[in-house]
């Protein structure tokens, strides 16, 4: 199984250990999703701190999909400038980094897009709007911006694009028996609802070629009454090894949840059973699927990583408030410090977000002002 410092490969892409940093929106893009400064500074951390695999924050395909603000933007050839200065920085400080391809679909920010939110069936998005059943035109039109979007981050140099599928977004919306009410070929059964997440697959896939590496993110489950659940997931995973998808991220939770999702749970882990939040459903999709997956969710120390991947319950460990609490977290550990994590899971890194300064950890900036000068 290796150890998590040892290379692993999905693809052409060989990763120089098994650390992933989980896509986490970073508020750092300007109004109009154009990569900044600021965002590529912290990409190069990271990616000097020995990540494996950088995912960036959720970037938007199409404008009608924009999920907030400050949200980078890869719908657009005009986008493509800064897209390639920010995966240039890191590939020159070392590391490898893959795009996150998303769209918000009925949980759209209209405030922003000015446009209609649409999903896959009509229904009131996190915003308190109606969102509008998508024609078939609509999808199509998906499709495009999708591949469009992954030609886009290959153009600008990216090692890999990641499809997100997860937490209520737009393609999750018609995993979800709840918010996709269809009764066309997208929807009614599993294989219906998962059409558009494997038709995304494929036309992204037409759109890099064979050997660039396609990675998707999706819930273990919704942990919503009649939603996405753990058999359907397993159901899924093999459609999408089908469809030609490399490697999968497995979340949970969704928008309208968010207490059930890896980025917003407040529960810290303080014991070895309670660090790994979606280990049963890791545990039967390596049974069951023999695709490389990537496990989020609680993990918190280098010891429950490597016992992870040597057991085979995961082939790749990913951290999202870690790395906004201690960006150095992979190097500190490879250097010998094994210490756990800083990251208490309060989530008030979400506050200087918020407020338009961008993502970062507000405890460590307490603690760092609390030092003797």
């Amino acid at each position: 199984m290796g150890s998590f410092f040892s290379p692993f490969t999905i693809n052409d892409l060989t990763l120089p250990n098994r650390s992933v940093r989980s896509a986490v929106w970073e508020g750092m893009a300007d109004d109009d999703g154009r990569v900044t400064a600021r965002l590529v500074d912290i990409m190069v951390r990271l990616a000097r701190s020995r990540v494996g695999l950088i995912i960036t924050g959720h970037a938007y395909v199409h404008p009608a999909g924009k999920a907030g603000p400050w949200q980078v933007g890869v719908y657009s050839n005009a986008m493509l400038d800064g897209l390639k200065k920010m995966a240039d920085a890191v590939h020159d400080a070392g590391g490898r980094i893959c795009l996150q391809l998303a769209h918000a679909g009925g949980h759209a920010a209209t405030r922003l897009t000015q446009l209609q939110a649409m999903g896959p069936s009509a229904f009131v998005g996190r915003f308190g709007e109606m969102c509008r059943a998508m024609s078939v035109a609509d999808i199509q039109t998906l499709l495009e911006a999708i591949a469009s979007a992954a030609q886009r981050a290959q153009s600008a140099g990216y090692d890999a694009v990641q499809v997100h599928a997860a937490h209520g977004y737009l393609l999750s919306q018609f995993l979800s028996p709840v918010t996709n009410q269809r009764r066309d070929i997208y929807g009614g059964s599993l294989e219906n609802r998962a059409r558009l997440v494997c038709d995304a697959i494929r036309a992204v896939r037409a759109a890099v070629g064979a050997g660039f590496p396609i990675l998707i993110k999706i819930n273990s489950e919704d942990f919503v009454e009649a939603g996405f659940q753990q058999d359907d997931m397993l159901r899924v995973a093999a459609l999408l090894a089908e469809a030609g998808v490399d490697a999968v991220e497995m979340s949970g939770g969704t928008v309208i949840n968010p207490q059930e999702t890896h980025c917003a749970r407040k529960v810290h882990p303080t014991r070895p059973e309670e660090e790994v939040y979606y280990r049963e459903a890791a545990t039967a999709f390596k049974a069951a699927v023999t695709l490389p997956l990537i496990l989020v969710g609680g993990i918190r120390s280098l010891a429950m990583a490597e016992q992870l991947i040597a057991d085979g319950t995961a082939d790749l460990i990913a951290f999202g408030r870690p790395l906004i609490a201690e960006p150095g977290l992979i190097r500190r550990w490879q250097s010998g410090n094994r210490q756990t994590s800083a990251c208490i899971s309060c989530n008030r890194c979400y506050v200087p977000l918020q407020a338009g300064h961008g993502v970062s950890c507000v405890v460590a900036s307490e603690r760092h002002q609390r030092k003797p000068r």
